[in-house]
């Protein structure tokens, strides 16, 4: 008989190769990503580029607008040299200051149209302003005494604070967007009204002057 020559049986390597190329597709893809990551954004804390308010420099004008119903109208007198006429009351403080002036100087007894005699004390008013507070904000107040319907009373306390209102846009020649106007009538007195003098000294017109930096506080 002829001797069989018997070749131990070759096994196939396919599927090594298909599990190598798993393998080496895996490795790509983790290297891809780690290529492409992008590192965290750091934020400095220090960085005040989008900051919208502004309080290292001093001279920044503040826009914020005062709190009006918060004037005091009891602060202690001041003296300013520029203010001669002995019928305008001076008031201030570290906020604000106010120009008050009867009602008996400024308009004939119950209308409100300005007598020509109060022209002087209004241009003293005028100049003082614009010497001390250039570019504040200035409101005109009108009070009354307590005699009479209050609802009549707080309209003409509004008439009277608008005419001097125009008074200082149009011969003071201040802007119109600066100066408002608060009609009080009665309300918060700065005398009784119980007594003759009191009375008096509540039908008046207060010109207050609040500038930009009180008005941030």
């Amino acid at each position: 008989m002829a001797q069989l020559d018997v070749q131990p049986k070759r096994h196939s390597s396919w599927w090594l190769w298909i599990i190598f190329f798993i393998l080496a597709l895996g490795v790509a893809v983790l290297l891809y990503k780690g290529c492409n990551r992008t590192a965290p954004l750091k934020v400095d804390a220090t960085d005040t580029t989008e900051r919208k308010e502004i309080t290292a420099d001093s001279n920044v004008i503040v826009t914020t607008q005062p709190d009006w119903n918060s004037v005091d109208f009891n602060i202690p007198k001041a003296s300013y040299n520029e203010v001669t006429d002995t019928a305008i009351i001076v008031k201030g403080n570290d906020q604000y200051t106010i120009y008050s002036l009867g009602e008996n100087v400024l308009f004939p007894a119950g209308k409100s149209n300005i007598q020509p005699s109060a022209e002087a004390a209004l241009e003293q008013i005028s100049n003082s302003l614009k010497q001390r507070f250039k570019d504040a904000n200035i409101a005109v107040y009108g009070h009354t005494d307590s005699t009479g319907a209050s609802g009549s009373n707080k309209v003409l306390a509004g008439d009277r604070a608008n005419a001097v209102k125009e008074w200082l846009i149009t011969k003071g020649e201040f802007n119109t967007g600066k100066v408002s106007v608060q009609s009080l009538g009665e309300e918060k007195p700065l005398a009784s009204n119980n007594t003759k003098s009191g009375r008096a000294l509540n039908r008046s017109v207060e010109i207050v002057a609040y500038p930009d930096k009180a008005a941030q506080k």
